[in-house]
């Protein structure tokens, strides 16, 4: 598996080559998209992207938690989590990419 990460930066010379905006212009499509999805979560709406996945805003109620190092039980508070369910087209696409690595 290679280490690579894709950044904004990555994405938008993407849009770059595939679209043909400038690159100023690509660069500020990706972040417009990405504070969309941000802002949206922000307010707890979910956010689906056909074939790709669904991100959602869920709520943790308090629990009781344990501190690993001394086993004190420690509360811990209620909070929002991001949750991310794939797709099934791009698990099928991650799966078949996972076929063709040696």
């Amino acid at each position: 598996m290679k280490g690579n990460t894709i950044t904004r930066a990555h994405m938008a010379e993407a849009v770059y080559q595939e679209v043909g905006l400038s690159r100023n212009e690509s660069a500020e499509l990706v972040d417009t998209v990405l504070d969309e999805v941000s802002h949206a979560l922000v307010r707890g709406e979910s956010v689906k992207i056909s074939s790709f996945g669904s991100f959602l805003v869920r709520l943790k109620g308090e629990r009781v938690g344990r501190n690993p190092k001394t086993g004190e039980e420690v509360p811990i508070k209620p909070r929002r989590v991001l949750v991310f369910r794939a797709s099934h087209v791009l698990k099928d696409r991650v799966n078949k990419g996972a076929e063709k690595q040696p």
